[in-house]
């Protein structure tokens, strides 16, 4: 029963995220993009091409060319890609509608500059909370998954490769200037996109050599509450004989752990980098407490 309620809330939850994902993509599209006369990529560059050479409302093509896409990808992907996108799919030139009701949004800035810079990183930050739950935003997102799957052309260089095209073929009705903010928007949206995708999951691994390593190891299980891993070492000058503590803690946690060593050798040796994702108890799983085996007399 709590499997089953667990699930459903989490469904509930990725739902609304993927909701929140397309209304924050919409918004800056109407606020930014199109007032802004900004350039972009992937289907509302599509729609916006469209709109000057065809005289179609962005809304009315968006609806459209996802609409086909998503057909084609419930074809040739399956149907449970099919599900992960039937909510953007509909919902994203819903809301977009919607929010072009509000004549507000479009009078928010007229500085080319700020609409591409606020338009960047909400688009990043919408399509990246999309992303996160499993989801995807449909429309040119299903082209590179497609050719991946008949031919094995990787998705990324598919996706930069679209956008570049999409990119171009506005470049016949825009000017130098334009083209210049289309580039820039492309570019902190990518990036903004890849920074959401990787919040909350960044950690920090510590490898730590000392002599006092048994009192380091058990302030780590008792005071940070957190896991090691000893090592089989050899230290490379005497040539003797030490385990090396590794360990994984949140950034936050970072500054007690060096104080913590510190203390009991302020000679150790301590080695940090940055770790981009985790996963097992603890992190990714619930952590579970177990009673250690008694040590040897």
């Amino acid at each position: 029963m709590t499997t089953t309620l667990h699930a459903s809330l989490k469904n509930i939850r990725n739902v609304l995220a993927v909701l929140a994902g397309n209304a924050l993509y919409a918004l800056a599209v109407a606020a930014f993009i199109l007032p802004g006369g900004i350039i972009t990529g992937g289907t509302t560059g599509l729609a916006l091409s469209a709109g000057r050479l065809l005289r179609i409302p962005v809304p009315a093509f968006v609806f459209s060319f996802n609409l086909i896409m998503f057909v084609a990808g419930a074809l040739i992907l399956g149907k449970k890609f099919a599900l992960t996108t039937l909510i953007s799919t509909f919902f994203y030139p819903a809301v977009l509608a919607f929010w072009q009701r509000f004549p507000v949004l479009s009078h928010a800035t007229d500085d080319p500059m700020l609409c591409t810079v606020f338009g960047g990183l909400m688009i990043g930050a919408g399509i990246g909370i999309v992303i996160r739950v499993g989801a995807s935003t449909g429309g040119m997102d299903i082209p590179p998954l497609i050719l991946n799957k008949k031919f094995g052309l990787p998705v990324s260089a598919m996706l930069y490769g679209f956008d570049f095209l999409i990119l171009i073929a506005q470049m016949f009705f825009s000017n130098a200037e334009q083209i210049l903010y289309g580039i820039l928007l492309v570019l902190i949206y990518t990036f903004v996109l890849d920074r959401v995708l990787v919040i909350g999951l960044h950690q920090s691994k510590a490898e730590i050599v000392s002599r006092r390593y048994e009192e380091i190891r058990q302030a780590i299980l008792r005071q940070l509450d957190r896991s090691c891993t000893l090592l089989d070492a050899c230290t490379g000058y005497l040539k003797v004989d030490q385990p090396v503590i590794m360990t994984v803690v949140s950034r936050r946690e970072l500054t007690r752990l060096n104080r913590l060593v510190m203390e009991i050798d302020p000679e150790a040796f301590l080695i940090l980098s940055d770790v981009n994702e985790v996963k097992g108890l603890g992190f990714s799983l619930q952590k579970v407490y177990r009673q250690p085996p008694a040590d040897p007399d």
